[in-house]
């Protein structure tokens, strides 16, 4: 429900048509003040989302509990009572994205209490001494000036190719300036900063392989995309959840009983996720079990392969760029 203030001009600042009541009869512009606080963007934005509290929490219990149901209302015309899909991913998006830049890594905090255990009773320069060792044995890269050498006067087996040299140049830069510590962590934070990203980046290829395994005069590429958002939003979901369930029991140590909480709600979340694409699919396209069973599977293997290309890509994409 909108609360701004309304205009004194009865003058549609859109379409210039005279506004004789909230909206405007013709093109349906709110004829409001369009000067707002912070404030008053900030409530905007979760209202425009979410569309009224009813139809957010409708879309939300259907979307977890209820698979393809919302993509079934959805094409079926019934639209306003529940959340658009591109609205509803970028909603999820956004939520996730703000809860991780909240909670701290858990990887930095596991890396700095293994390095005490270990390093307890070490005074600090033999424990200076003893990171840098462990970094040079953990990467075993070769000074540059060698791999220089070799290219300029190895033999042609030894030299590595324009790529290779690339890389390993690159390689041997991160290693310099950066201790392993700093690489896992720097590495964990933007992978889990650029989920959404990654999701985002693999929808369209997800519906692409939907549209190749179903009847095309039944079924459009359209329809296949609204079922990829609404699954893909249930995967950033349950991710969600099991995050914040994850950082609120770890507040109160690693060693307390809600931990097992914690556990819970992951295994439980990761087989849903697991699962949740058969129903989905069978009740969606409405083919037989097994049909729908071996079409999942497929799907399945197909999208894996992809994603781990696209996560290798990203291994290296984030570990060349790492400063």
């Amino acid at each position: 429900m909108s609360h701004n203030k309304i205009r004194e001009d009865k003058t549609c600042l859109n379409c210039r048509h005279v506004v004789e009541q909230k909206f405007c009869p013709n093109c349906g512009q709110e004829n409001s003040d369009t000067r707002k606080t912070f404030h008053h963007l900030f409530i905007h934005f979760f209202e425009d989302l979410t569309h009224y509290e009813n139809a957010f929490w409708k879309t939300i219990r259907n979307l977890l509990f209820k698979p393809s149901t919302l993509t079934k209302e959805y094409l079926s015309g019934k639209r306003l009572s529940y959340l658009a899909p591109v609205r509803l991913y970028i909603f999820i998006s956004f939520v996730t994205f703000l809860l991780i830049s909240f909670f701290p890594s858990k990887v930095n905090k596991q890396i700095d209490d293994n390095e005490d255990k270990l390093n307890e009773n070490i005074v600090n320069p033999v424990k200076e001494n003893a990171e840098k060792e462990d970094d040079k044995k953990y990467f075993k890269l070769r000074p540059m000036k060698e791999i220089d050498s070799i290219q300029k006067y190895g033999k042609e087996n030894e030299k590595f190719s324009d790529f290779e040299y690339w890389v390993y140049e690159k390689a041997s830069h991160v290693t310099e300036h950066n201790t392993k510590k700093q690489i896992i962590e720097k590495f964990v934070e933007s992978f889990f900063h650029n989920i959404p990203k990654i999701l985002f980046i693999i929808m369209p290829f997800f519906a692409f392989t939907l549209w190749i395994f179903h009847n095309k005069k039944k079924w459009y590429y359209f329809d296949h995309g609204i079922f990829t958002l609404h699954y893909f939003s249930f995967l950033l979901l349950i991710f969600l959840i099991m995050f914040i369930v994850d950082r609120i029991c770890g507040i109160f140590g690693s060693e307390n009983p809600l931990k097992f909480i914690s556990g819970i709600t992951t295994f439980a979340g990761t087989i849903w996720m697991c699962y949740y694409f058969y129903p989905a699919h069978h009740r969606f396209y409405g083919e037989s079990r097994l049909v729908s069973f071996v079409k999942s599977v497929t799907l399945f293997i197909i999208n894996s392969l992809f994603i781990l290309f696209l996560l290798i890509f990203y291994v290296l994409y984030t570990f060349i760029n790492l400063h």
